[in-house]
This record gives structure tokens, C-alpha cells and sequence, in this order.
């Protein structure tokens, strides 16, 4: 009697940011299409709202429940140095449950945001060392990387990325980051963000002619970097009154603004931007997941935006879009989709260069939502490939279907 292929997924899932969500969404796409006698559960940072929409098992990532909060008290720093000891044991054994292990997507192999080392970093590599001890291969797929300057950060995900049976990254520059960082990618492919191979909405059928419609502006509780800590309140101060200018100036026009978020985070930006601006024309959206985003992306003229998973469902809904770029990830995302002329800084947002890029890319709308019809055409066929890669890596077809392989 054949036994169901026991398949976990892990990472920093149910916690609030809707990417991370989108990612493990695509796989569980695949895996209910390719593998449905597979049974999947996760390790996570919130297992209860994993287990709630997506309808699988969860655990929580970590022992010690208070991982996220800074500690001050001698009980609290106690209790995470417990944490980090028990979470070895805790790891190993939800490892040796399973046949194969899945990180899907997200930027785990990067700390363009500000990033712990005995963090996200900590718990990714004692997932790939207990993988490699136990003989469960662990798949990072899809993955986003950068050059980390921190060396304990860099050693952790160094060793982590090591350690993985099978790599794939989102673009190439994380490919080419995890070289520099000493990882063996010679047989390492590159394939679109999963995201993009969630289905997109229908675009409203709203005549093109009469005035101009609604603009979207993703927004972000935006500090900077690791590299970036001793200005992170100097670089907040300065997107967070550049975006405002620039919201303003919409309203100015007439232009209705929708304001998104990818993150529970965001939400002080978005209030400090009501609060300003204060008109009727400037909403915010409630969207809990990228399809909603995607639903109000596709319903705008144009998007202005900062989370990359923002510009994700902007793009992958066909809507000209302009990134507000905090990392190389947007700018290598942009220029896949053929609009890497679009982007602005986030660390140095100006008002007046924001609006000229804005009214160009207005101007050329009809030419670059072909542009993205064809990109997005590419992108699902790259998808389809990456997927069937993963299958052959971590589903080989055998006489005992469910004993899996060690990808190179």
C-alpha cells in the first residue's frame, strides 16, 4: 500500500505579510496539481492563520512566543536564549517527519530590510543543517538573495544555502549574490517570482475614454536596510514626506488614490497619509492576500509602489507601474518586465521627479500594458518550467514513487 509523500513548508508564513503568503500559495497550487496524495503542513510564524486559510496543519517556527519582541528583562532574555537551544530539538524533529522540505520563495537569503542574525537567519539554518543530517532534502525555490555585510547574517545564510539540496532563485542577481558569497551556484537555475503564477483577475471593462482614473500607491513602514540603521528615522522622514507630496499633488489633479500595503507594519503610513493629505479622494484598501491586491491593481489606471510584492500584482495584473525601489530585487523585477526605466529611489524620494516619471509613464500606457501581456506570457511559461524542474528534483518517477532523491 503507497503511503502519502510527506511534504512540509516553512518560513515566515501567516505572520502578516501578504507575499510571503503568495508564495506558499503558488507552491500549494502546484503541489494540489502535480502531487495531490502529497500531505503538506507547515513550520511557520503564524500556524494558526496558515491552518485557517490554506486548510493545512502548522506548527510554530519558534519555541519561545515572544522571538519578534526586543528584549529588556532578564526573564525575556533568558527565555530566547532557551528558545534558540530548544528550537535545535524542535526543528530536527519536525524535519524528520518528512520526505522533503520546501521554503517557498520570499527573500530568505537577503537582509535588505533590518534582519537579526539569531532570527529568520537562525531558524533557516537549522532547517538545512537538519535536513542535511537527517537526509530530508530541503528545497529553497525561488528564492530572493543578496550580499549581506553582517558576518554573522552572511554565515548563517551562507551555510543555509549550502546545506540545501536544490536552489532556485527569482532573479539573477540573487544567484549572483549567494556566488559572491561563496555558494557553488553553477547548477542553480533562475526563474520568475512563484507569485506570477497566481492566477490574475479579468481587467474591468471600463471605457478608456472620460477623465483620468484611479491612481493605486503601495506604501511601506520604510527605515532602510541592515547598513542603514544609524539614518533609519532620517530615510522614513524623507519617503514618508515625499510620498505625501506626491499623493497630494494626485489629489491636486482630481485623481482618486487608492493607498496599498503588503504588510500589517504598514498601517501607521497609511494613517500618517490620510491624516495629511486629508481628502475624500485618498482610500485605503483592505486587501488580505495578493489576489485582493492584484483585484485592486487591476481596477487602477497606474500604480505607484514600494513592497515588492506590490509591484508583483501590479504586473502581473497588466498595469503600468512604477516602482519606488528600496532594493535590487524591484529594479531586477522591473526590468524583467520590461519597465526598468520606472523606478525611483526609496531612500532619496523626490516629489517633482516622482511626478515627471509618473506622467511619462501615463502617457505611454497603451504601449506598456502590451509590453506586460507578453512578459506575463514568459513569465507563466519560465514557471511551468520551474516547477517541473522541482518535480524531477524532489518527485522522481520510480518504482517506489514516494523514496526521494538529494538534488545536486
Amino acid at each position: 500500500m503507497k503511503t502519502a509523500t510527506r511534504v512540509g513548508v516553512f518560513g515566515l508564513l501567516g505572520s502578516g505579510n501578504l507575499g510571503n503568503d503568495g508564495s506558499l500559495e503558488a507552491v500549494l497550487g502546484y503541489l494540489r496539481a502535480e502531487h495531490p496524495e502529497a500531505a503538506v503542513d507547515a513550520l511557520c510564524g503564524g500556524p494558526e492563520a496558515v491552518t485557517a486559510r490554506f486548510g493545512i496543519p502548522a506548527t510554530r517556527l519558534h519555541w519561545y512566543r515572544g522571538e519578534y519582541r526586543t528584549a529588556s528583562r532578564a526573564g525575556a532574555i533568558a527565555g530566547k536564549g532557551l528558545g534558540k537551544l530548544v528550537d535545535v530539538f524542535r526543528t530536527a524533529a519536525w524535519v524528520r517527519r518528512h520526505d522533503v522540505v520546501i521554503v517557498p520563495g520570499m527573500g530568505v537569503l537577503e537582509a535588505t530590510l533590518p534582519l537579526r542574525p539569531w532570527g529568520f537567519p537562525y531558524s533557516l539554518f537549522l532547517l538545512c543543517a537538519s535536513g542535511r543530517l537527517l537526509g530530508t532534502p530541503v528545497a529553497l525555490v525561488g528564492v530572493g538573495a543578496a550580499e549581506i555585510g553582517n558576518r554573522p547574517t552572511r554565515a548563517l545564510v551562507r551555510w543555509s544555502a549550502r546545506l540545501a539540496a536544490y536552489r532556485s532563485y527569482r532573479d539573477a542577481q540573487s544567484r549572483d549574490a549567494m556566488r559572491a558569497m561563496g555558494v557553488d551556484t553553477a547548477r542553480d537555475e533562475v526563474y520568475p517570482d512563484l507569485a506570477l503564477a497566481l492566477p490574475a483577475p479579468a481587467r474591468p471593462t471600463n471605457a478608456p475614454s472620460g477623465p483620468p482614473g484611479r491612481v493605486c500607491v503601495g506604501v511601506m513602514d520604510f527605515h532602510g536596510g541592515n547598513d542603514d540603521r544609524a539614518r533609519a528615522e532620517e530615510i522614513y522622514r524623507r519617503y514618508l514626506d515625499g510620498t505625501i507630496r506626491f499623493v497630494r499633488a494626485l489629489v491636486e489633479e482630481g485623481r482618486p488614490v487608492r493607498l496599498l500595503t503588503g504588510d500589517q507594519c504598514d498601517a501607521p503610513v497609511v494613517a500618517a497619509i490620510l491624516d495629511a493629505v486629508n481628502s475624500p479622494l485618498v482610500t485605503a484598501a483592505e486587501a488580505v492576500s495578493l489576489a485582493d491586491l492584484m483585484k485592486e491593481t487591476s481596477a487602477a489606471d497606474t500604480v505607484v509602489a514600494i513592497r515588492y510584492h506590490n509591484l508583483i500584482c501590479a504586473l502581473k495584473a497588466g498595469t503600468p507601474t512604477l516602482a519606488v525601489s528600496y532594493a535590487a530585487k524591484s529594479d531586477a523585477l522591473m526590468d524583467r518586465m520590461g519597465l526598468g526605466a520606472f523606478c525611483h529611489p526609496a531612500r532619496e524620494v523626490d516629489a517633482d521627479r516622482l511626478l515627471e516619471q509618473f506622467r511619462e509613464l501615463e502617457k505611454r500606457s497603451a504601449e506598456l500594458r502590451q509590453t506586460l501581456t507578453e512578459r506575463n506570457r514568459t513569465a507563466a511559461r519560465q514557471l511551468k518550467e520551474q516547477f517541473t524542474a522541482l518535480t524531477a528534483a524532489l518527485f522522481p518517477a520510480t518504482d517506489h514513487p514516494h523514496t526521494l532523491r538529494k538534488a545536486p
